[in-house]
C-alpha cells in the first residue's frame, strides 16, 4: 500500500469530511496543514493549477483535488 498524504487547512469542511471518512475506514494517512508549511502549499499549487485548493491528496503517483474518501481508499489499495 502506498503512503497517503492529505494536504489540508484549518476550518476546511471538505478536509474535515475527508478526514472523517478515511479515519472511519481505518486508513493511515499523513495530514499536512498548508498554512503552516509553505513547501506543502507549493505542492498543492503545483497539483491544483496554481490554487491552494484543499483537500489535495497524493497516493504514490496518484494526485487528486477534493477527492472522496472512496477515491482515496481505491488509490491507496492499488
Amino acid at each position: 500500500m502506498s503512503e497517503v498524504t492529505v494536504y489540508s487547512r484549518p476550518g476546511c469542511p471538505f478536509c474535515m469530511s475527508l478526514r472523517s471518512g478515511l479515519e472511519r475506514a481505518g486508513l493511515d494517512f499523513t495530514e499536512i496543514d498548508i498554512w503552516q508549511d509553505p513547501d506543502a502549499a507549493a505542492v498543492v499549487r503545483s497539483i491544483a493549477d496554481g490554487n491552494e485548493t484543499v483537500p489535495t491528496v497524493v497516493v504514490g503517483g496518484w494526485k487528486a483535488v477534493n477527492p472522496s474518501a472512496s477515491e482515496v481508499l481505491a488509490a491507496a489499495g492499488e
